[in-house]
């Protein structure tokens, strides 16, 4: 338990596994903000208390962060959290980052300045922590700096924390530098179990006279869940590389039962029982007891709500870690911040002008071969603007703006999300 109530502001909320997780860590929610009216709808059903506003984050007319500063609260909100959309950065897609209409990571960012929360947490997929984006996390360390916060990425498998899944999440925690000294990323609390020993009694519901048999064959965590997008048809349990990962498991992911199985019948022949959405809500962390959640709305729906969640017991590990360091309720820890992603940027950053190879060389200390060089510039140039002078003299590099959406009005964001706006979750 934490030792005093703390306020939370959670966005892009979707349906409550980041929600729940905190909640069970003892934060309370002033306000949270979802895009997608299904997920709204579940969390107002759950928590019907809850101030939960229903459109685009970053809309004013949806919510105002000016008017969650200290100065109008009487105190500063205590958490900043929430699970940004994930598609400008996974692996499975274009990597647009910055670029990318639906990218909110820099813009929440921003909103500290703002809102001068006690901590900040924003987690997001796997490939966030890539080379590709090195010098977009390098941004968010060097403006959280500025606004005064010390800051932290670190990548956390949920199957750590007991779920049955393997769902790499990267997160990114931030806190005045006296409160984050006192943080310790949550301790992994052992193997999750197997998918068949997690779902046995829900596959054996209703009879089925080889549940046992299956029980024992699925004998794996789950790959990743995937909700997937409106833009995509109905429900299943992901792509090739999963569908034969469950496989092995003797799963069919080719879509979702309404019901376990009551016999062979009930199988595709060739294949194993197809799991309901029940069950994948259990692989996500959700369960009858400490976890218990409701969805509504129908079945591809709930499944969308369930595979794009923050696990709750993860979100509560972190929740209860942030609330120890901010009531220094933990002994202060004795290692350093590397807060070093990106020496390149930084290099240029720092100058501010244009630089030669060998210049950058020297200012990063590093030995850098010129095809490398150009490789790290054409990566920082997908989320900053670059200008390369050439000509007689080597060619010379200057760094230039962010190209992503920080809140400003004639961002090409406005324009695309409003055009894409049905598509997006």
């Amino acid at each position: 338990m934490t030792e005093q109530s703390l306020r939370v502001i959670e966005i892009c909320a979707g349906a409550g596994g980041q929600s729940l997780g905190l909640d069970k860590a003892g934060f309370e929610h002033e306000l949270a903000i979802e895009l997608d009216e299904n997920a709204a709808n579940t969390l107002r059903h759950n928590r019907p208390k809850w101030d939960v506003r229903l459109g685009d984050v970053a809309d004013p007319e949806v919510w105002d962060p000016e008017d969650y500063t200290p100065e109008k609260l009487g105190s500063p909100i205590d958490l900043f959290a929430g699970g940004v959309p994930c598609p400008p950065f996974s692996i499975a897609g274009k990597q647009l980052g910055a670029s990318d209409e639906r990218d909110l990571f820099a813009w929440a960012v921003e909103q500290v300045k703002v809102l001068k929360p006690r901590a900040l947490l924003l987690e997001n997929v796997r490939g966030l922590s890539m080379p590709r984006f090195a010098g977009y996390r390098q941004h968010v360390l060097d403006q959280l700096q500025e606004f005064g916060y010390a800051a932290e990425w670190k990548l956390l498998q949920a199957s750590e924390f007991g779920v049955p899944q393997l769902r790499p999440r990267f997160v990114l925690i931030a806190m005045a530098h006296d409160d984050l000294a006192h943080f310790h990323w949550p301790e992994p609390v052992g193997s999750a179990p197997t998918v068949g020993e997690t779902l046995y009694e829900l596959m054996k519901a209703n009879g089925w006279a080889r549940a046992e048999e299956w029980r024992d064959r699925a004998n794996d965590i789950a790959p990743t869940i995937v909700g997937g997008s409106k833009k995509h048809g109905g429900a299943d349990l992901g792509p090739t590389r999963a569908k034969r990962a469950w496989a092995e498991m003797w799963v069919d992911a080719h879509g979702l039962a309404n019901h376990a199985p009551y016999t062979d019948e009930d199988l595709v022949a060739g294949r194993g029982p197809k799991l309901t959405v029940e069950m994948v809500k259990y692989l996500q962390g959700w369960d009858d007891s400490e976890f218990a959640w409701e969805f509504t709305g129908k079945k591809t729906s709930n499944y969308r709500q369930i595979g794009n969640a923050f696990p709750p017991p993860v979100a509560k590990a972190l929740g209860r870690a942030i609330a120890d360091a901010l009531n220094h309720s933990v002994a202060r820890r004795d290692q350093q911040i590397d807060a070093d992603h990106d020496p390149i940027y930084r290099a240029l950053r720092d100058h501010g002008g244009y630089m030669t190879a060998v210049e950058i060389a020297d200012a990063i200390k590093i030995a850098i071969h010129s095809q490398e060089l150009e490789r790290r510039i054409t990566l920082l140039g997908q989320d900053f603007h670059i200008d390369i002078r050439n000509g007689e003299a080597p060619a010379a590099y200057k760094l230039g703006t962010f190209k992503a959406f920080t809140g400003q009005g004639d961002h090409i964001r406005h324009d695309r999300f409003e055009r894409h706006r049905s598509r997006i979750s």
